[in-house]
């Protein structure tokens, strides 16, 4: 039985590209993660500013009027905003869980501990942000504005964050033999 959805994956895919289209006319390509780094940059620059300009990472960011500092932060912002909305307009079309939100997949390999499940969560996050910054940028930077470019380095970013992902699904979730 296929889900009831209000929105068509299509559809959604028409209005995220033409969202980019907009974005990257008016503003700049969409990014996320580089906001985290512009604010701790803008910080440095008034806190310590020859530390922010001796340190090769913080010196690009931060000294100019840069997108991020405002439009920036009310992308990460819409994005809570965002999610909690959908949230709670689509809760009742979401198929049904042994507990909870909590897949079933994920309570028989690793038990419905929900602060294990948080934990998970949130080192995950922790994890992602760290290698998109490493990256030279997330998977809104590389994947969606990035290959909409037809940036090289974004491709690889995609190959390299699915083929990841793949490999580390695989890993969690392996079953035992005998």
């Amino acid at each position: 039985m296929e889900p009831d959805y209000i929105i068509s994956w299509k559809v959604a895919g028409i209005a995220l590209g033409l969202l980019l289209t907009l974005a990257t006319a008016l503003v700049q390509p969409l990014g996320v993660s580089t906001q985290f780094v512009v604010s701790d940059a803008v910080v440095a620059h008034k806190v310590a500013p020859e530390f922010a300009e001796s340190n090769a990472y913080l010196s690009k960011y931060g000294e100019k009027e840069d997108w991020g500092v405002g439009y920036g932060w009310m992308l990460v912002l819409g994005m809570f905003v965002g999610g909690g909305v959908a949230a709670m307009l689509l809760r009742k079309r979401q198929p049904q869980q042994d507990k909870g939100s909590m897949p079933s997949m994920w309570q028989a390999r690793f038990g419905d501990s929900v602060v294990k499940r948080d934990m998970a969560a949130f080192g995950g996050g922790v994890l992602l942000l760290f290698g998109a910054r490493l990256a030279g940028g997330c998977t809104s930077g590389h994947m969606i504005s990035g290959i909409s470019q037809l940036a090289v380095s974004s491709f690889l970013f995609g190959v390299t964050a699915f083929g990841a992902a793949i490999l580390m699904a695989h890993f969690l979730y392996r079953t035992r033999q005998g």
